[in-house]
């Protein structure tokens, strides 16, 4: 009980009567916590229970028969006529948008008769009506799916039964009629659900099923079963566990999720910095009372708990606030990963934001385990200090200053091995000794720092007193003074500098990149695609008719019919793509690893078995130009010979080129997914693309201007990157706010010198014009060394961790304008952090200050 009161009244009562500066270190510790908390409670929201949107209502199945470009529905009366006890569920797959609200739902077409008593009929037609008579509901719903205009809906869609609804299909909006109305309450997602048969006239997928899902008996195995099965598909047709899209997709997500959180700890760093700090100001402020204490017998371990203690109360109470606002932030970063997700990666649904028991016990490990790991050496070096030289001043300041040399041969030597560990390859697809290589650039900038601090401030104390007068002198002497602190403040402000220049040059270059991407990969004119919000995994098509009928206009050129299918190679998802190599082509640079002309590379892939492949699909499949790749399309497994590789930074899942014709052998399917118009050189583009407005009446299409999709294609890009911005704010608040109880804290260490000051005679302003100064030196210091530290944690983002994680290719860039407004707001808020506590070095009493010395 004696040693918790000699606690309370030592560490816990001096942090008590200096709220401020208490408050502002707990916020930082709550900020660092609840950015991490936010990231992983929505991580494990937008991609953790990732579910993909096509599994609503696919119930308990066993095994899945997919194939690319659809499964011809001959296979379903093949399965049925095996002598196995098998419930066989064909479905239809796609999404339709709901033309007022723009809202994009799944489209799932069920054989309705078979699957009406099953469980999946009993969540469609059960709360049909809600009528009592079970058998009478069961039979009208029958009725009413014969119809070709009968839809059910998921309750969150708002509808009720009877209502006519409108959906955007491809390119047409097509009415129909509710029929009834299931609840989606329980992990399904708002779905349109029709017969099967009216799916595919709906979405013109005659002759092909999507997926079909099986239900097989307990024995034997799910292996065995699938080796039965799969000697009665064709060959190009295959047989997975159900859920298999989903887990691939999983697995794509892993590295997204992996980034950000690791992204997500750059504020729980700054704040380390800062409890460094804060521990070590008051192990200076407390040496007296450290001293008094020891040579009264208190033993070294009884010191360092103390030190501990007070870092662990702030850990505690930074942990418990954060609780609160990461859950807060979740709602908002969870929208932001969502939309990065459906724009990268594949439609979705995030999950329920839960705030688990894990979720709990992680913000009180990292808050309390920061602080303490942070407060560590300050806390020993005080519990290692003899009775008498804790009661002596300056004995840090001194040896930080005999250390600093040692130090920056220290830094040199682990920015060397920061340099080897950015050679080594990916382990299990993470970049993670791209990371290592980023933190040991981090500790080689904070061990480097007081031999730059202390050369930057003692060639420049004497200019900065002739231009700004003896204020600049006596500030630049005491920061010079105080080394040790000054190199903390500076090595936290500068970490967090530091990642805001990195990341902004690595969304910088990839933004440059991408734009000089779109140049060579945009040639046409126009470009029309259906309606609706895109994705990487949903590729509407365009009427045949539309696509002829623009093809006949007097001002057209060419058009250039593209198709994209969703399929799967070697476990993860990738996109199939085919071009019309027949219509009329500009490019003028190649887009190839070869260098070699765009005309010569098309070439050889024209009527050939032969592809090319993006960038990132040779990171994921681990191959190159001249290798050979088989993919299942349709019910047939060729193989094709990689051409060459081109670079692509549409999407991460990957893409194989082919020519349209190679695709129509194996995928018969002529409607285009969308269409690149070329305007005849006498035709003007605004009189061709009124025309194509006038040839699409009664199509729901957009049509785009070659400016447009660029425009269009870099808002996306903004808004991918969203998230990013936002934690690196965070970090800047974080280490700001840092700056600010820092100097308060300094202020008070300095009373009565400061007080001092003002008993000899200094104004008033001149005392908060030294204040001011400091804070301005520390944010000079800080912006020139996070430069530093950026530009070579930029190298490491874009060529080490960017390259392992995603597979592209970016090109070095400066976003000038863009990092000088970025640090121009971090010095001007530094500033600004120095003025409560200039105004609190005015209101010292230099009466008290005279009389304590």
């Amino acid at each position: 009980m004696g040693r918790l009161l000699l606690f309370y009244r030592l560490m816990l009562r001096p942090l008590l009567q200096e709220p401020v500066r208490t408050a502002l270190t707990i916020l930082a510790v709550t900020l660092g916590v609840a950015v991490v908390l936010a990231i992983d409670l929505a991580g494990a929201a937008a991609t953790g229970s990732f579910r993909a949107s096509m599994e609503t209502l696919a119930g308990d199945n066993d095994l899945e028969i997919v194939a690319s470009g659809g499964v011809p529905e001959t296979v379903v009366g093949t399965i049925a006529t095996l002598p196995y006890a098998i419930r066989i569920s064909p479905r239809i797959e796609d999404s339709a948008v709901l033309p007022d609200t723009k809202q994009n739902v799944p489209l799932i077409g069920l054989d309705l008769v078979a699957e009406a008593t099953s469980d999946k009929g009993s969540a469609i037609f059960g709360s049909e009506s809600g009528t009592s008579n079970a058998s009478a509901s069961l039979e009208d719903a029958l009725r009413s799916a014969q119809n070709s205009d009968s839809v059910w809906v998921g309750a969150s869609l708002g509808r009720k039964p009877g209502d006519r609804v409108r959906f955007l299909l491809n390119d047409q909006v097509r009415e129909f009629t509710v029929r009834g109305v299931y609840p989606d309450s329980n992990g399904s997602e708002s779905a349109v659900v029709m017969d099967i048969a009216t799916a595919q006239r709906a979405l013109n997928h005659f002759g092909r099923v999507d997926r079909i899902l099986l239900k097989v008996p307990e024995a034997p195995s799910l292996d065995e079963w699938q080796q039965r099965l799969r000697t009665a598909l064709p060959t190009g047709v295959e047989i997975r566990t159900a859920g298999t899209g989903t887990n691939e997709n999983r697995r794509m997500l892993a590295a997204f999720r992996w980034n950000l959180r690791l992204l997500s700890y750059i504020a729980l760093i700054v704040g380390a910095f800062l409890i460094y700090n804060t521990i070590s100001v008051s192990v200076v402020r407390r040496r007296p009372e450290t001293g008094i204490v020891r040579a009264l017998g208190a033993s070294r371990r009884a010191v360092l708990a103390a030190f501990i203690g007070e870092a662990a109360f702030f850990g505690l109470a930074g942990a418990a606030l954060g609780l609160p606002a990461g859950r807060v932030m979740a709602s908002g970063a969870v929208k932001l990963m969502a939309a990065t997700v459906e724009s990268l990666y594949v439609s979705s649904r995030p999950g329920a934001i839960e705030l688990s028991a894990w979720s709990v016990a992680l913000a009180f490990i990292i808050g309390v385990g920061v602080a303490v790991v942070s407060a560590y050496s300050p806390a020993r070096e005080a519990s290692l200090v003899s009775p008498v030289e804790a009661m002596a001043r300056g004995r840090r300041e001194y040896m930080t200053r005999v250390h600093k040399s040692r130090d920056l041969w220290l830094a040199l030597v682990l920015g060397v091995l920061a340099a080897a560990a950015s050679r080594v390859p990916a382990l299990g697809g993470k970049p993670v000794f791209g990371y290592l290589a980023a933190i040991l650039l981090v500790v080689a900038s904070a061990l480097a720092i007081p031999a730059f601090t202390d050369a930057i401030l003692s060639r420049s104390s004497r200019w900065l007193g002739k231009i700004l007068g003896v204020e600049a002198l006596l500030a630049s002497q005491s920061l010079s003074a105080s080394l040790r602190r000054t190199s903390v403040l500076v090595g936290a402000l500068s970490t967090a500098i530091a990642m805001m220049t990195s990341v902004g040059i690595m969304v910088g270059s990839f933004r440059e990149t991408v734009l000089l991407w779109m140049n060579d990969r945009l040639p046409a004119d126009l470009y029309l695609r259906p309606a609706g919000e895109p994705a990487p995994d949903r590729h509407p098509t365009v009427s045949l008719e539309l696509a002829d009928k623009i093809s006949k206009l007097p001002g057209v050129a060419g058009v250039d019919r593209l198709r994209a299918y969703e399929i799967s190679c070697d476990g993860m998802p990738a996109t199939l793509a085919s071009v019309d190599l027949s219509a009329l082509r500009s490019d003028h640079h190649s887009n190839f690893f070869s260098g070699k002309p765009t005309d010569e590379v098309l070439s050889q892939i024209r009527n050939a078995d032969a592809v090319l492949v993006s960038e990132p699909f040779t990171y994921k499949h681990h191959v190159r130009a001249g290798d050979t790749i088989t993919l299942a399309l349709g019910a047939a497994r060729p193989s094709f010979y990689i051409a060459d590789v081109y670079y692509d930074y549409g999407s991460e899942r990957g893409s194989i080129l082919m020519d349209r014709n190679t695709m129509l052998r194996y995928l018969p399917d002529l409607a285009p997914s969308n269409l690149a118009i070329y305007v005849s050189p006498n035709a003007s583009t605004e009189t061709v693309r009124e025309e194509i407005v006038q040839a699409s009446a009664g199509y729901r299409v957009l049509l785009f201007s070659n400016r447009d999709l660029r425009t269009e294609a870099i808002l996306i890009f903004d808004r991918t990157f969203a998230i990013t911005y936002a934690l690196e704010a965070v970090a800047v608040i974080v280490a700001v706010m840092g700056i600010a109880g820092a100097l308060l804290a300094l202020v008070i260490d300095r009373r009565r010198e400061l007080g001092l000051l003002r008993f000899l005679g200094a104004a008033a302003g001149q005392v908060r014009k030294q204040i001011l100064v400091e804070a301005g030196l520390l944010g000079l210091l800080a912006n020139f060394a996070g430069l530093a530290l950026g530009f070579a944690l930029s190298l490491v983002l874009i060529y080490v961790i960017n390259k392992q994680s995603f597979g592209w290719t970016i090109r070095f860039h400066w976003p000038v304008a863009v990092l000088l407004g970025a640090i121009s707001v971090v010095y001007l808020a530094t500033v600004l952090a120095g003025l409560y506590p200039a105004q609190v070095a005015v209101r010292l009493n230099p009466l008290e200050a005279v009389r304590e010395e």
